[in-house]
């Protein structure tokens, strides 16, 4: 049992060693990209014209030369040894939503009893890792076994280092025998690609006839929460699930937003500089830092990079918080709801496209007047109007569905909010009524010694699930354990779509108007089609889910409401058509999707009744017990009356999650657990939570929330 003294003991921490705080003005002082082999590194080491080819592709997307292949293999592997690197492995991203490595030494051995490190460009080029035992959804059976990984040079290989040595991750992307995507990259690659066709299309028709290339950015600011080990390891619901399936609200919470913002405890900051440290070492431009809503939560977010870089980057991000954790007695849980009653953790996506030169969702000072700007803000605007149902699709998750649509988060509707100004130029616009832009006003603070500040043109919405935040759309909706490939790619393509379908309006538009008046004449048409997306209210309030269902948004509340959409005849002509993911592809994605929401949810039941049988149940009985025994019988009358209640609830959840009661049909099992096994779930956890406030403490076996959240 717990004692006064273990919490204590939790609350210790005395740094093992010393991250150190040198002069970062000197030579050499910054570890930036020390693991990376990045250009400095093959502008080096790379023979000039295998260097500038290589370029060519990272930097312009052409074609891949297999000819080169040998040279960068070579400099590769020699620049990883001087690392200290012994093995390498092909580091992709399956559909379990992590990262996957199979790790071989460059060293082979030679006559004599010698070793010789050997690294060709055919192993640099190709793997081929056992693809039956990652998730596929059908497009292979279990005795199907062959799959390959392909380099992927857009995304420079990096070295991950050990406290007993080190290996070279070379980013790749993982195909099945018969060429169909079993990961999460070739589809963001190919959706990046489709964007970039039609970007530069719309470009030519606004007289832009140098861009080469548009891409897509992102960053991605990550919450997460924090947690003595001593706790996590007490808490089999933790350790199983991620997420703590019971526990009574603490007397304090997040109510007083004293931790949001607020001093950073020593520990946790310590932890976060080892974590910008090993991050800046891989090349993640970490930019922030702070401490989030909750008790225990924080965020970390990163400079914007291209999409494919940024999403390899973020699942790095993830890896590193949570090995570096460990050093400092920590746990870092990425689960989008950990405890209840408090805040939950998302993964904000902040998205844009640029050119070389400029951001194509950058409306200047004056954005009424910027034609380009506002096509491509039109076409943003129109693809999350069409394909809404999708967006929300490519975020579900089991652990999604105890967030969205909560106080805390962005609705499960999806909307978008432009800011008061923008918002005014496209109603102006859609009405025919002259637009204008306003003028920028200083703030003054009433205090000679502060500055007049800058006014933003209009506030912020912290309630939407898409929104403008200056130069960019921030998709705040996504989950925080969640990778960001499957949300971009659905953007990137979408988006494409949209693009293309306002060049085509547009072209056809000029044929009679010059291109001034016929984009006022598309974005008209348009905005008034589709501007009941925008909206720039309280997306929490009943009120709103009521105006939403008026103007024919989609509320799809849960996982098995939202991911039908990945597969509807509209999605599957969508990605077939701009080639980012053909039917199968698809469908194998929508089965992995459904299957994981199941299987996650088994488990926490499966989780849940035996902690309760078998921990928390006894603790409840011998707790009457000692009422009875001290004489207390209105007392124990009342905890018997609840033990019972809960023992029944016990049995019922058991009986709800056995298998025969299951569906066969994947859906059909997926709404049967969100609708029969997750309501059992949570009556027995509504009985245990009562029991927690009147169970004598040294009985409880649990540690509860007041110690998890503010030990720290």
């Amino acid at each position: 049992m717990r004692s006064p003294e273990s919490n204590v003991a939790a609350a210790q921490w005395s740094p093992s060693g010393s991250i150190g705080t040198g002069d970062l003005t000197a030579p050499g002082a910054s570890v930036h990209g020390a693991n990376v082999f990045g250009t400095e590194q093959q502008r080096h080491r790379l023979p000039k014209p295998i260097f500038r080819q290589l370029q060519a592709t990272i930097d312009r997307g052409e074609p891949l030369n297999p000819d080169l292949a040998d040279a960068v293999a070579l400099a590769m592997k020699d620049w990883a040894l001087e690392r200290g690197a012994t093995h390498y492995t092909h580091w992709f991203q399956p559909l379990t939503g992590w990262t996957a490595e199979k790790h071989d030494s460059f060293f082979s051995p030679e006559a004599g009893g010698s070793a010789l490190a050997q690294f060709s460009g055919k192993e640099l080029i190709k793997g081929e890792p056992d693809a039956s035992s990652f998730p596929s959804g059908g497009v292979r059976a279990t005795f199907e076994a062959r799959g390959y990984t392909a380099w992927d040079p857009t995304s420079p290989a990096f070295i991950i280092e050990n406290p007993n040595g080190a290996y070279l991750c070379i980013p790749t992307a993982f195909a099945s025998w018969t060429g169909e995507a079993l990961d999460k990259k070739i589809p963001l690659l190919r959706s990046m690609s489709a964007l970039n066709d039609a970007a530069l299309r719309a470009l030519r028709l606004f007289g832009d006839t140098t861009s080469t290339r548009v891409y897509t950015t992102i960053g991605p600011e990550q919450e997460y929460f924090l947690l003595d080990e001593r706790f996590f390891y007490a808490r089999p619901d933790l350790v199983a699930t991620g997420r703590t399936l019971f526990g009574a609200k603490p007397a304090k919470g997040q109510q007083l937003d004293d931790h949001y913002f607020g001093f950073i405890p020593e520990r946790v900051l310590a932890y976060m500089l080892d974590v910008e440290r090993e991050l800046g070492k891989l090349g993640v431009p970490v930019k922030t830092r702070h401490n989030e809503v909750a008790p225990g939560q924080y965020e970390i977010a990163p400079v914007f990079e291209n999409s494919n870089v940024g999403t390899d980057h973020q699942q790095l991000c993830m890896q590193v918080m949570q090995t570096v954790a460990r050093r400092y007695g920590l746990v870092c849980l990425l689960h989008e709801k950990p405890f209840a009653g408090v805040n939950g953790s998302g993964k904000h996506n902040n998205w844009s496209m640029s050119t070389d030169e400029a951001n194509l969702l950058d409306p200047g000072d004056t954005p009424h007047e910027n034609m380009q700007f506002l096509f491509f803000a039109t076409a943003v605007i129109r693809a999350v109007h069409t394909h809404q149902g999708l967006l929300r699709a490519s975020i579900a998750s089991a652990g999604q569905d105890h967030r969205l649509g909560a106080n805390e988060a962005p609705p499960a509707i999806i909307s978008i909010f432009l800011g008061k100004e923008l918002e005014d130029v496209f109603r102006a616009i859609a009405a025919g009524e002259p637009a204008a832009s306003v003028a920028r006003e200083m703030m003054d603070l009433g205090a000679h010694v502060l500055p007049d500040l800058p006014r933003d043109t209009g506030d912020r919405n912290r309630t939407s699930p898409f929104a403008f935040t200056g130069n960019r759309f921030e998709f705040r909706a996504m989950g925080s354990s969640q990778s960001p490939s499957l949300p971009n790619t659905v953007l990137n393509t979408i988006t494409a779509e949209a693009i293309d379908g306002l060049a085509d309006e547009l072209s056809e538009a000029m044929k009679s108007a010059p291109l001034g008046e016929a984009l006022l004449e598309v974005i008209r048409d348009n905005f008034s089609t589709v501007g009941s997306i925008v909206f720039d209210g309280d997306g929490y309030s009943e009120e709103w889910h009521a105006e939403a269902a008026e103007r024919g948004l989609k509320n799809l509340r849960t996982t098995p409401d939202a991911l039908p959409e990945l597969v509807s005849e509209e999605t599957v002509g969508l990605f077939s058509a701009y080639n980012v993911l053909n039917a199968r592809e698809l469908h194998s994605r929508y089965e992995v999707l459904l299957e994981q929401y199941v299987i996650k949810v088994n488990i926490e039941a499966e989780t849940s009744a035996d902690i309760a049988a078998t921990m928390l149940l006894p603790a409840a009985a011998r707790h009457v017990a000692t009422l009875k025994e001290a004489g207390l019988d209105a007392l124990a009358a009342e905890a018997t009356e609840m033990v019972e209640g809960f023992s029944t609830a016990i049995k019922a959840l058991q009986d709800a999650n056995l298998d025969e009661n299951h569906p066969v049909d994947l859906l059909e099992e997926a709404r049967y657990m969100r609708d029969g096994v997750i309501p059992a779930m949570n009556e027995v956890r509504d009985y245990a939570d009562r029991l927690e406030r009147v169970v004598t403490d040294d009985l409880w076996p649990l540690p509860r929330y007041a110690e998890m959240l503010f030990i720290r």
